[in-house]
């Protein structure tokens, strides 16, 4: 049986990690980025993964197109299967883009942050629109060519790629990219990708806007006693605005979702139990020795996606009814960091006066 061919559009972190170990094990992929030195590297001297611990470094010498030469395609096989890993904000053009090269058969995953399949449904269809999540990947594109795990494999402990049908049901499709998948670590058809969607939203609010503003990495966030329970509050408005839009979700970053939206909300039980559990985690070997994405974003000078994050929390909380006041003013905050306004400092959350 012919292989499918695959499209990755955006060789960064994710789709450069997930990529990469699909063409190592002799997959037909092919790169399209928008970064000109990232191109080059990639065709130069191949595409180098490496991991913080237990996995050995490796590349791979994929095809990779810049978005210029992307009009190649039209005078090749379409393709099957298209992975959109891009940032939120450049999720259109890139599902535009890609879109005209597609099979009959053929439709679009976004492997992304945020919420992105009703942008790219609105572009290609929903009948060609799968999602899947990435959680805990801890991925960092730190060079031209070079993607970097701040761990190592997750394995059976945890459950890295989720993929699944916007309708919920279980396809011959959905299994395929979860095979794709599980060649870069666990992975799994889900029946709920929405709620695995708001689950990793509320994970992602809960650090990424954060490390944009104070420039600290994860661990150091979460040990700041200050920071840390303005990041469950974080947390806790995001879950109310994900009950409160239907969604249902088991467990975030291995919390239990009530008990955190109650410590976000005060309750000294339930902040004492997510106090131990995240103190913990943080104090383990390798345990958030990474900068969020968002954080990445700003020391490298990029555009966020804080309005796709926090500020998304923001403006869903506002259709149903659920003010969501903590996102909103962290929204406030990246923004004034992202265009200059600020520096990066921790002071920006720990001398915050919230009612």
């Amino acid at each position: 049986m012919a292989k499918n061919k695959i499209a990755i559009v955006g060789a960064g972190a994710v789709g450069g990690y997930a990529g990469a170990h699909m063409v190592q094990a002799g997959e037909d992929v092919t790169y399209i980025d928008s970064w000109p030195e990232n191109v080059e590297a990639i065709r130069k001297d191949g595409l180098r993964i490496t991991h913080i611990r237990d996995v050995e470094p490796f590349t791979v010498r994929p095809r990779a197109l810049h978005i210029t030469e992307a009009q190649q395609l039209s005078k090749e096989a379409p393709i099957d299967i298209a992975f959109v890993c891009m940032k939120s904000y450049d999720t259109p053009w890139a599902t535009a883009l890609i879109k005209q090269y597609l099979a009959p058969t053929g439709f679009v995953v976004s492997l992304q942050n945020c919420m992105n399949e009703e942008t790219i449904a609105g572009i290609v269809g929903w009948g060609k629109t799968l999602g899947s999540v990435a959680s805990s990947i801890t991925v960092e594109l730190h060079a031209p060519g070079q993607v970097r795990r701040a761990a190592g494999k997750s394995g059976s402990r945890h459950t890295v790629f989720r993929v699944g049908e916007v309708h919920g049901r279980i396809t011959d499709r959905a299994k395929e990219i979860c095979r794709l998948l599980s060649y870069s670590d666990s992975a799994m058809v889900t029946e709920n990708l929405w709620g695995e969607r708001w689950s990793k939203l509320v994970t992602n609010v809960m650090g990424n806007g954060l490390s944009a503003c104070t420039g600290m990495i994860s661990r150091d966030m979460i040990k700041n006693d200050v920071i840390r329970h303005f990041s469950n509050r974080l947390g806790s408005e995001a879950i109310r605005v994900g009950q409160a839009l239907g969604y249902h979700f088991d467990e975030v970053s291995h919390m239990d979702p009530e008990t955190l939206a109650r410590a976000g909300e005060g309750d000294p039980a339930a902040q004492r139990e997510i106090d131990e559990h995240r103190l913990a985690e943080a104090s383990r070997s390798g345990g958030g020795e990474h900068r969020p994405s968002t954080g990445q974003d700003m020391v490298k000078g990029r555009r966020t996606e804080i309005q796709f994050l926090n500020g998304f929390v923001v403006n869903k909380g506002e259709e149903v009814g659920i003010p969501a006041p903590t996102n909103k003013v962290l929204t406030e905050i990246v923004a004034r960091v992202e265009r200059g306004e600020l520096k990066p400092d921790p002071r920006h959350i720990t001398d915050l006066r919230l009612n």
